[in-house]
């Protein structure tokens, strides 16, 4: 598991890349055996997995209303 140059063992820091699923399988479960114990990390996890759930709400519409401009990005 990455352990942040602090030296502190908790997951926080890999918490929005274990929501998506995009760590690899052995972080991933040591994510999860760390979340199964602490619960500051737990706390954080679930503000993170809401976070995520929301985001998937927004429309291109929203997204372009929050960077400032009228119209939806077109393609590059």
């Amino acid at each position: 598991m990455t352990v942040p140059p602090d030296g502190d063992a908790h997951v926080e820091p890999l918490l929005g890349a274990y929501v998506l699923d995009a760590l690899p399988a052995e972080e991933a479960g040591a994510v999860a055996a760390h979340l199964r114990g602490c619960d500051s990390c737990t706390a954080a996890y679930l503000d993170v997995a809401d976070a995520s759930s929301l985001l998937a709400l927004l429309t291109e519409a929203d997204l372009a209303e929050g960077l400032g401009q009228d119209e939806p990005p077109g393609p590059a």
